[in-house]
């Protein structure tokens, strides 16, 4: 396996575009993605009560198994919009129905933005009317945007059954991102061949090690969507589970979920470090990731971080307050620098610390020597930028 230069229209068989719909002032909001076939389908969505409605119409594709299209605005959520935003999803896909005739119980919708606020349906249905087949595929990746500072993408490929398998993925995400899901959108293609049910049996199962263990700000957002088509286009055999092409397969969905996790992570609203957390020494793995995610999203470590400030205590008390046992005889490194052994202190040296938690990369390590449990969670620090975008959001 290998990483390639691509697009999201990458894998055989896809194609995709983005245009400016006049949603934002002047940049690329409104985008597509097109299979030549139906594909199968998988997605995992917000665990926010209150879920937008085009996450509500696209649980109902996901359910079916089979998808063709998916296409996506920025600037505006269509969440808490009543019934005319639930129908607004509808026109939204019958558009798309009319302009490249596929069916709109083939095609899944993703908004994301402002909530609160109806989609312009005159400014979405001219936008629609300026997508191609043959357009802007790199463009994809700037459409969905809205606070990010970057785009998010990544392309693999791989050896499977002796052919030249691919993958893309692509997201957004920068604030209200605490995932049990994020405002995080990610969607991921491939030619692989694989059923519907395996599809989604791997991408859930992946979701709780990528995308539930990042966190920007401890706000779940109502549209967060992971979309998945895999088209068949490859022309290989099915991919079954327990085998060796499975195994190949897992690692590619794997490397592009966690890539793009980190990618969400490190553009977090106004951040300036990537931090990483390990978690070693836990009665179990789901302890594990929970605690390491419950360091990345403390506010105090956070804000720590951001001053380039060697508390280590902030880390021991996000730890503390979330265990749920004894948690005696702990071990911590920062950026490779023993801080805390056996839970005894350890002379450091706490200029030279300081410096290097002034690099954008930030690694946690914490070792609780209370069972075989371990996991990793990503996140970012907390900064005064971060309190001036998300105070003047809407104006």
């Amino acid at each position: 396996m290998k990483e390639i230069n691509g697009n999201i229209a990458t894998p055989a068989g896809f194609t995709a575009d983005a245009v400016h719909a006049q949603l934002k002032y002047k940049h690329l909001d409104l985008g597509f993605i097109m299979s030549d076939v139906p594909a199968a389908v998988a997605g995992v969505f917000t665990t926010n009560k209150v879920s937008a409605a085009p996450v509500k119409f696209d649980k109902n594709i996901v359910k079916n198994g089979k998808a063709q299209a998916i296409i996506v605005n920025s600037a505006v959520a269509n969440a808490v919009t009543g019934e005319e935003g639930a129908k607004n999803v509808v026109k939204t896909a019958k558009l798309l129905e009319e302009k490249f005739g596929i069916s709109s119980n083939l095609t899944a919708v993703c908004s994301t933005g402002v909530i609160g606020v109806q989609l312009p349906m005159d400014k979405i249905a001219a936008g629609i009317s300026k997508l191609s087949k043959n357009g802007n595929a790199d463009g994809f990746a700037e459409a969905i945007l809205t606070t990010d500072t970057k785009t998010k993408t990544i392309s693999l490929e791989a050896e499977i059954f002796d052919k030249t398998v691919k993958m893309s993925g692509v997201c957004k995400g920068s604030g209200m991102i605490h995932p049990n899901m994020a405002t995080m959108l990610a969607f991921i293609t491939t030619d692989a061949t694989i059923s519907p049910e395996l599809l989604q049996k791997t991408l859930s199962s992946l979701t709780e090690t990528t995308f539930n263990q990042i966190t920007v700000d401890g706000d779940t957002s109502t549209n967060d969507t992971v979309l998945v088509l895999a088209n068949g286009c490859s022309e290989i055999p099915e991919i079954l589970e327990n085998t060796a092409e499975y195994d190949i397969f897992k690692e590619m969905l794997a490397q592009t979920m966690s890539t793009l996790a980190k990618k969400i992570a490190a553009d977090g609203e106004g951040a300036t470090k990537l931090i990483e957390v390990t978690l070693s020494g836990a009665p179990d793995d789901l302890s594990a990731r929970m605690l390491a995610k419950k360091i990345v999203g403390s506010s105090l470590v956070k804000t720590a971080i951001f001053g380039a400030d060697p508390n280590w205590g902030r880390i021991i008390s996000a730890i503390g307050q979330s265990a749920i046992f004894e948690v005696p005889d702990i071990e911590l490194e920062i950026q490779n620098e023993l801080v805390l052994y056996h839970s005894t202190p350890v002379n450091f040296d706490a200029a030279l610390l300081s410096e290097k938690l002034k690099e954008d990369k930030i690694y946690i390590k914490v070792d609780l020597n209370a069972g075989n449990g371990s996991g990793q969670a990503w996140g970012c620090d907390l900064t005064y930028k971060y309190v001036e975008i998300n105070a003047l959001y809407t104006s």
